[in-house]
C-alpha cells in the first residue's frame, strides 16, 4: 500500500524548510536550471504509507521542465518496515537499474529521480498487453539475488504486526475485530501454505498498480516503492497482486474494495503463463495449475497482512484514508474465502 501517484494542486508550504533547502541546492548545481529557487511543489495523491511529491523548476529550455520525486516518511511507519533495510533495498535497485536513482536524503525522507513514465491506473491492471509486462517484470524481480537472509518473513512479519496491533488499539475495537484469534490463524496458514515445492524470491510485497510505471514509448514496466520487500513464496507476492485488482485508490472512497473486479480464471491463467513463460521456457499445464492453487491461497494471508496493517495504520498515521474500514473489509474477505480454500479448518 506504498503510493498511488496522482498529481494534483500546488501546496508548496507542506514541505519542511529543511527539504526546501537541499532541494535548491541540488537546483543550483543544474546548468539548465535558470532560478533553483523557483520550484513548484506538487504534492502526488494516493499515497498511504508516506507523504510524496512532484518537484520541479523551469528551465531555460521553453515549455521543459527539471522534475524530481521528494519522499517524507510517513510517522508512526517504521512498526511495518526497517526504514534502513528499505534504503539499502532502493541502492540496491537503482545500481542494478531496477528504479529511480537516490538524488539525496534528509532526516526523514529522500530525493529521488522522477521517472518520465505515467504511474498505471487500476483498469490498465486488466489490459492483457500491460498485465503480461507485469507478469514477466515480476518474475525478474523474483529473481533479484539480494544482499541478506533469503528466508521467508511473511509469517514473522505477521506475528509482529499483530502484536503491534493489540498495542496501539483500544481493547473494545480488538474485541470488535477478534483480534485475539488471529495468532491461531496464522499458525494454520503457515502450516497449510508452506511446501518444499514452493519457490522463495526477493517479491515486493505491495504490487498495487500505483507502484508500477509504464513508459509509454518503449512499452516497459518499472517497479517502484520497496518499502516491503522482502524474500517470500512468489505465489505470496502474485497473490497479492490479483488483490490489489480489486482496489481502485482514485475514488471517492479509495478504501473500498471491489472484490467482483478479482481476476476471473482465464486473466489469472494468462498471466501465471507470461509470469512462467518468461523463463523461456513453455511452462507445463501441472506447472501452471500448481502454481494457481497456491496463489489462490495465499490470498487468505493477503488478507490478513493488509487487515492488521489497516488497524495499525488508523492509530499511526495521519493521512487522509479510512483504514479501519479497508481492515474490515480484508478480514471479512479472509473469513468468506478461507472456507472455499481451505476447508473448514
Amino acid at each position: 500500500m506504498g503510493s498511488a501517484t496522482n498529481v494534483v494542486d500546488n501546496k508548496e508550504a507542506r514541505l519542511p524548510r529543511e527539504v526546501k533547502d537541499a532541494l535548491q541546492l541540488m537546483a543550483s548545481e543544474w546548468d539548465d536550471v535558470a532560478d533553483s529557487k523557483a520550484l513548484q511543489v506538487i504534492p502526488v495523491k494516493g499515497a498511504m504509507t508516506n507523504e510524496v511529491f512532484q518537484i520541479k523548476w523551469p528551465t531555460r529550455t521553453d515549455d521543459v521542465s527539471r522534475k524530481v520525486l521528494v519522499r517524507i516518511y510517513g510517522e508512526g511507519v517504521e512498526v511495518f518496515f526497517d526504514r534502513d533495510d528499505e534504503i539499502r533495498t532502493f541502492e540496491f535497485m537503482s545500481k542494478h537499474g531496477q528504479g529511480p536513482r537516490l538524488l539525496g536524503r534528509f532526516r526523514n525522507g529522500r530525493i529521488e529521480e522522477f521517472i518520465h513514465a505515467r504511474t498505471l491506473s487500476a483498469s490498465d491492471l486488466r489490459d492483457p498487453a500491460i498485465s503480461a509486462l507485469i507478469a514477466t517484470k515480476l518474475r525478474e524481480f523474483h529473481e533479484l539475488d539480494m544482499p541478506g537472509t533469503k528466508k521467508v518473513w511473511l509469517w514473522d512479519r505477521l506475528r509482529n504486526w499483530l502484536r503491534a496491533a493489540k498495542r496501539v488499539c483500544p481493547l473494545e475495537e480488538a474485541k470488535a475485530f477478534h483480534l485475539e484469534d488471529y495468532e491461531e490463524e496464522i499458525s494454520m496458514l503457515e502450516k497449510k501454505l508452506s511446501g518444499s515445492h514452493q519457490r522463495i524470491g526477493f517479491c515486493h510485497n505491495d504490487l498495487q498498480y500505483g507502484n508500477i510505471m509504464f513508459d509509454e514509448e518503449t512499452k516497459s514496466v518499472t517497479i517502484i516503492d520497496y518499502e516491503y520487500a522482502t524474500y517470500n513464496p512468489v505465489a505470496f507476492d502474485i497473490a497479492n497482486h490479483f488483490c490489489e485488482m480489486a482496489a481502485d485508490y482514485h475514488t471517492e472512497t479509495p478504501h473500498v474494495m471491489d472484490y467482483s473486479k478479482y481476476p476471473g480464471m482465464e486473466e489469472r491463467i494468462r498471466f501465471l503463463r507470461a509470469y512462467l513463460n518468461s523463463s523461456g521456457n513453455e511452462p507445463r499445464d501441472s506447472e501452471v495449475q500448481q502454481l494457481l492453487q497456491d496463489v489462490e491461497k495465499y490470498t487468505l494471508a493477503s488478507h490478513l497482512t493488509w487487515g492488521v496493517w489497516g488497524i495499525i495504520s488508523e492509530h499511526v498515521n495521519e493521512i487522509d484514508f479510512d483504514y479501519k474500514e479497508y481492515a474490515k473489509q480484508r478480514f471479512q474477505q479472509y473469513w468468506i474465502r478461507k472456507p472455499e480454500l481451505l476447508g473448514s479448518s
